[in-house]
Order: structure tokens, then C-alpha cells, then sequence
């Protein structure tokens, strides 16, 4: 019982901890979900610039993606999500090639942020909940929105490898 107890107390205490880091909301939805997308947009678009043009096409091993793949991935994430949001076609065109280089891939990149400036600038408390055809599939504008944001950090934390692999801070590193 004892060990019960322990337990049940380590976890309120992380689950206080974690409530105290939270920034205070409004408790409306599509504010939270701009916010986390707003805080992220410039870590991804920093870690984009900060990588050497050279060293675009960088693989840390030979059977990964390179780094302008990575990047490129989030860009047509980016654009299959937000164009699902405001209403239009994805354009696969819109995505550079993996041996563009630093600069078409980085205004790619810049132009998804675009798309989705518009898409989460769009989303309010009363149509969160709408459900959209995405894909094979139905999802709620909410749903979407999280989902690009949730995708955006892992695709980050692999930027951030990348930029370590060749000793250079990730930008939420930077001091």
C-alpha cells in the first residue's frame, strides 16, 4: 500500500510540475494550437537557414534522408495539411527536389509556413470541429492542426540531430 501511495504521489507531483510549465490559456482551442504552432514555425525555418549550403545533402548515415529531404519533408506535410485546411489542392510542384539546393529548399519551406499562416490564422473556437476529407479519411480541422504541429516537432528534433552531427547548436539551443 505504501508503494501505491509513493507512486500515486510521484505522479500528481509530475502532473502539478507539468501544469505549472503550461502557459496560462484561454481555454479556447484554436488559440492553443496557433500558439504552439506559432512557437515552433521559427525554430524549423531557423534550423532550415543555419544548416550550411553545403552540407544540404548531408547524411548522417548512408540508408537516412538528407538533410534538404528532411526539410522537404515538412514542406509537403506542410502543404498536404494546410491546403487540406483553406480549401485548395495540393500542388507537388510546389515542393522543391532533393538536390534543389539550399535556397529552393528553404523558400519552399517558407512558402508551406505561408500556407499554414493562413490555415491556423483561420481556425476559431466554432470551426475546430469541422470535419474535412483528408486523404482516404475524415478529420476534424483540431485534429489536422495538432497533427502538423505534432509532425513539425519530431521533423525538428531530426533538424536538430542533423545541425549537432555537424556541431552546430539547434536554434533552441542557442544561448
Amino acid at each position: 500500500m505504501m508503494k501505491v501511495r509513493g507512486v500515486v504521489a510521484v505522479v500528481m507531483f509530475g502532473c502539478g510540475v507539468a501544469m505549472a510549465q503550461a502557459p496560462a490559456g484561454t481555454g479556447d482551442p484554436a488559440a492553443e494550437v496557433r500558439g504552439a504552432y506559432e512557437r515552433l514555425k521559427p525554430n524549423v525555418i531557423k534550423a532550415a537557414e543555419k544548416m550550411p549550403a553545403d552540407l544540404y545533402g548531408y547524411k548522417p548515415t548512408p540508408d537516412i534522408r538528407t538533410f534538404a529531404r528532411v526539410v522537404n519533408h515538412v514542406t509537403e506535410a506542410q502543404f498536404h495539411t494546410c491546403t487540406t485546411l483553406n480549401g485548395s489542392a495540393f500542388d507537388p510542384k510546389s515542393v522543391p527536389g532533393d538536390e534543389a539546393g539550399k535556397d529552393a529548399v528553404l523558400a519552399g519551406l517558407k512558402a508551406s509556413f505561408a500556407e499554414c499562416d493562413k490555415a491556423y490564422g483561420a481556425l476559431t473556437a466554432e470551426n475546430v470541429t469541422e470535419k474535412l476529407k483528408a486523404g482516404q479519411g475524415v478529420r476534424s480541422r483540431i485534429g489536422m492542426a495538432w497533427g502538423n504541429v505534432s509532425h513539425d516537432n519530431e521533423q525538428y528534433a531530426e533538424l536538430s540531430t542533423y545541425l549537432r552531427l555537424k556541431n552546430l547548436a539547434p536554434p533552441t539551443s542557442e544561448k
